[in-house]
């Protein structure tokens, strides 16, 4: 019998390396009739798509566009495809559906189960992108790396950059504290801590054996806050979550303490970081997300000292588009074989192979 499938892509995951990596996890024993999609991401920015109450976000491409390319389909995988209540809907065939990202926030997850489709997840598939990016993030405010290049390239010899009051910090002997302490955050203390760095995490799901384990010391966030020189988020983003670095927040960091950011926009109080650096209350800033994404021509931090900023590309790796196309596959197949789904995301999901 023919496995009729959907490889809904973008230009990063494209639909061949799903294509690929299914064929690769199934075999040669199916018969794969594979069907491929392409959404416009990243050249075309992803958003909410949707009717209000069925809206999903962070999507890319359109539902009548998906609903026309599921059309006789029992399987799609794929990464931005925006699976709302009105493409289950008119997808009757639909069985299960494969996301390559750490969270299916492109999928109403309740239609799904309401329409009986079992819905995956690809927990950690950029984790190790993630994390080097982070730490090389952190480098870059510390060492003002993105600043001496662009004076350089303008002409200027800055020499001025090796006067005491100029010069940056090590990571060497800093205290960093990371809020929120999963795969990537597991990474980056890892790699802090090989450059001589001590680690406080902040995390209400790190149980204290883990934190001993991993040689971090688990605190809460008020008293993180304080004694850190860098703070790098990287929890994901909830209602507990929201907002959770505010002005309180950065007063109560160390005077010059450098603020990262390359977990989500909405973690943070955008409005109050122009202030803060030109202060001094924070001696740096890097961010790879933001409140608003791309940011507006006329954005604040455009002009305020000692930022770095990247648009969105922490996890931007080629080993990153492959891995998360082979967890996808690697759930295809297991629903094919009506196995346990390694990552479910809905109730559906968590029934097959039960």
């Amino acid at each position: 019998m023919t496995l009729r499938v959907l490889a809904a892509g973008d230009h990063f995951v494209a639909p061949a390396l799903f294509d690929e990596a299914l064929r690769s996890e199934l075999g040669d024993g199916h018969d794969l009739d594979v069907g491929h999609l392409t959404a416009g991401w990243p050249a075309e920015p992803f958003g909410p798509v949707g009717a209000e109450g069925s809206r999903v976000e962070e999507a890319s491409g359109t539902e009548d566009e998906l609903v026309a390319a599921l059309e006789g389909r029992r399987v799609c995988l794929t990464q931005m495809a925006p699976f709302t209540a009105r493409v289950f809907d008119a997808c009757p065939e639909l069985g299960m559906v494969a996301v390559c990202r750490g969270g299916p926030v492109n999928v109403d997850l309740d239609a799904a189960d309401r329409a009986g489709v079992a819905v995956a997840q690809a927990p950690g598939r950029n984790a190790a992108a993630a994390a080097e990016f982070a730490v090389g993030m952190m480098l870059a405010a510390l060492r003002r790396i993105p600043l001496a290049d662009a004076e350089l390239r303008a002409g200027r010899w800055r020499g001025d950059f090796y006067e005491y009051s100029e010069a940056g910090l090590e990571l060497d002997g800093a205290t960093v504290g990371l809020v929120g302490y999963g795969a990537i955050g597991r990474i980056v203390a890892r790699v802090l801590r090989a450059f001589g760095a001590t680690v406080l995490v902040a995390d209400p799901y790190t149980d204290a054996e883990t934190a001993r384990t991993d040689g971090v010391e688990l605190v809460e966030l008020a008293e993180l806050l304080p004694r850190s020189g860098v703070v790098s988020l990287h929890a994901r983003l909830t209602d507990e979550t929201r907002g959770i670095i505010d002005a309180d927040a950065i007063a109560r960091m160390p005077d010059g303490a450098v603020l990262v950011n390359t977990a989500r926009g909405g973690l943070m109080d955008y409005e109050v970081l122009p202030e803060a650096l030109r202060s001094g209350r924070l001696g740096g800033l890097a961010l790879d997300v933001y409140d608003v994404e791309p940011p507006p021509d006329d954005w604040p931090l455009h002009a305020a000292p000692n930022v770095v900023a990247t648009p969105h590309l922490a996890g931007a790796t080629r080993q990153t588009a492959h891995r998360a196309a082979r967890i996808a596959a690697g759930e295809v197949a297991r629903f094919v074989r009506g196995e346990a789904l390694a990552h479910p995301a809905n109730a559906t999901g968590k029934e097959v192979g039960s």
